[in-house]
């Protein structure tokens, strides 16, 4: 699938998000939060496909390569699922623990379940590793450790800072933003290095 592909399906993926907000608020009249749910993954799908608009067209033409060889296909074809997955069990749980559920143990799976699609993604991520040739491998790799890096450290800084009464931010929320701030920062450093190994 090439990048324009991908931008396309994510804003047809926003489209029927915010439709389909659109549809609960005023036809099944659903909670407000339900409602803004389903628009925070709208926008988020939106947000994408215009960061895929305004990337240059050597990294378009880079990352089309990459994903029309064989690893690459299978990569997106793990990919696209995953996603779907993981907005209806955002969706899900969010809507479920805000029902309210009593037993703790059902509650504790409940809030997780977004997270099994992360895990699903990092499985066929470590599957593309394997299958690329080993210049590309090299570049994903030190992405990533770049990247682990750089956020480890910040969310260390930021912790220091937050002990010592310099910030006050809410610690379940600062979880929360780790993966996809790692994320962010792994495509800058992957678009750094295919810049200079390439």
């Amino acid at each position: 699938m090439t990048t324009r592909r991908w931008m396309w399906s994510f804003v047809l993926i926003a489209l029927g998000c915010i439709a389909l907000a659109a549809v609960g608020h005023w036809w099944l009249q659903w909670p407000k939060n339900a409602v803004q749910t389903w628009l925070g993954i709208g926008g988020g799908y939106l947000a994408g496909s215009a960061v895929m608009l305004l990337i240059p067209r050597w990294w378009r033409e880079h990352c089309d390569e990459m994903y029309a060889q064989p690893a690459g296909k299978r990569y997106v074809r793990a990919l696209i699922p995953i996603m779907v997955f993981y907005s209806l069990a955002l969706f899900a749980s969010t809507w479920a623990i805000k029902q309210g559920i009593p037993s703790l143990p059902v509650r504790a799976v409940v809030a997780v379940l977004p997270a099994l699609a992360i895990v699903m993604m990092m499985w066929a991520a470590l599957r593309y590793l394997r299958e690329i040739d080993e210049l590309q491998r090299r570049i994903e790799t030190e992405a990533i450790g770049i990247a682990s890096l750089l956020v480890s450290a910040l969310y260390f800084a930021g912790g220091l800072l937050e002990k010592a009464k310099v910030l006050s931010f809410d610690a379940g929320a600062a979880m929360i933003w780790v993966f996809p701030l790692l994320m962010l920062v792994y495509g800058v450093c992957k678009y750094i290095l295919t810049k200079r190994y390439l």
